[in-house]
Parts: structure tokens; C-alpha cells; sequence
């Protein structure tokens, strides 16, 4: 259960929310909301929240302005307070990787492929069909990087995800960009995506300790 941040509690902890971690990766434009979310996805969990620690994540003027901040995106459903922050595994990014992805599709069908189109873990798919879907994510960033300008300046469309969709508009195969640094990805993902899952957040976790 969400807990609201209190300034004043030193018991709560700060974390982002699976809709927060997609915010922060879903574009490579770094803005004010995003620049809080990394920082609380990777500093959230090691003392609790106060409102210097809000001024340190917002690097606001003054305390006032960074506790607006901090509610604000908890009011927008990206960032929430725990009484126990999450620990993390140390576990290899390589071992970690297939059983969270297999967590964000409801077939377990899912992959991870860099912007040179290789895969760096998959669940559910052969090794050739994987090979084949990294290769195909690489030329679709490749269109979207080359179509940004249509896409967003004149179509206003606020999503970089791409998905092979059914006559009913269910994505039967989505491809989600996820900007972590200066490394590009794309989640692949056949079924039904369960981005909501804390396991999302995870392996943004993971991600972001490996590659910023």
C-alpha cells in the first residue's frame, strides 16, 4: 500500500513507482521530473525522507519549493513512501535479468536488446527468434530517431512505443524504449505487458547501476 511522504516522518522512505521508472526512461529528453526520479530510484532507499533530502533530490532553491516538487509527482502517481525500503540483490545483471523479464508479459514472452541490435536476455523466445526481434528493435529506433520531428513537433505523439496490434487494437507484440545514460534499449514484449509490476522498476534498477 502507498504511503504519503511526510517530511516530518523519518520512518518513510522514498521510491518510484512503476509509472514513475517509465517516465524516467521513456525518453532521452532529460527534464526537471526525470532528474527527480533517477534520483530517488537510486538514492531513495538509503536514509528516509526529509526535506533536505528533497532539496538534495530536486536541487531546488529552498526546501518549500523541493517538498512542491516531491508532492506533486507523488500526486501524479510516480513516486510513493515505504516503511521498508526495497533491498537490492546483489546478484549479477546477467542472472537477474530473465526472471524479471519473464514477469512483464503475461506468456513470460519477453526481451531486452541493446540499440546495436543485440539481445542481452530473453525469456520464452528461441535464440534465433530473439536474435531476429533484437535486430528488428534496433531498426525501429533507427525510424524513430529519423521520424522524431513528424512524430512529436507536428503529430504531438508522446510515446516512442511501437506495437504490432490485432483488429481489436490489443498489441499482440510491443516495443518499449527505455533511455538509461546514454545507452538505448527496447523491451520486447508478445502478450499482454505488465509494466505496472514492481519488477519493471527492478530491473530500471539494474539497468541504471550498469549502464549510467
Amino acid at each position: 500500500m502507498s504511503i504519503e511522504l511526510v517530511a516530518t516522518n523519518t520512518d518513510i522512505y522514498g521510491e518510484v513507482t512503476p509509472a514513475g521508472a517509465f517516465y524516467a526512461t521513456s525518453s532521452p529528453r532529460q527534464d526537471e521530473n526525470r532528474t527527480i526520479l533517477l534520483h530517488v530510484l537510486r538514492q531513495g532507499h538509503r536514509a528516509p525522507f526529509s526535506a533536505s533530502t528533497a532539496q538534495h533530490w530536486t536541487q531546488a532553491a529552498s526546501e518549500e519549493a523541493a517538498l512542491r516538487s516531491i508532492f506533486r509527482l507523488q500526486r501524479l502517481g510516480m513516486l510513493r513512501g515505504t516503511a521498508r525500503p526495497r533491498q537490492r540483490e546483489d546478484q549479477r545483471l546477467e542472472d537477474a535479468l530473465p526472471p524479471l523479464l519473464a514477469q512483464l508479459s503475461d506468456i513470460q514472452k519477453t526481451l531486452l536488446a541493446d540499440e546495436n541490435g543485440f539481445y542481452l536476455a530473453a525469456s520464452g523466445y528461441t535464440h534465433e527468434a530473439a536474435e531476429e526481434l533484437a535486430g528488428l528493435s534496433a531498426d525501429l529506433l533507427s525510424l524513430q530517431s529519423r521520424h522524431d520531428r513528424l512524430l512529436k513537433n507536428n503529430l504531438r505523439v508522446n510515446t516512442e512505443t511501437w506495437g504490432l496490434i490485432d483488429p481489436a487494437g490489443r498489441s499482440e507484440l510491443g516495443f518499449w524504449p527505455l533511455f538509461i545514460g546514454q545507452q538505448h534499449f527496447m523491451l520486447v514484449i508478445s502478450g499482454t505487458p505488465r509494466l505496472q509490476d514492481q519488477s519493471f522498476v527492478t530491473l530500471v534498477q539494474d539497468l541504471d547501476t550498469r549502464y549510467r
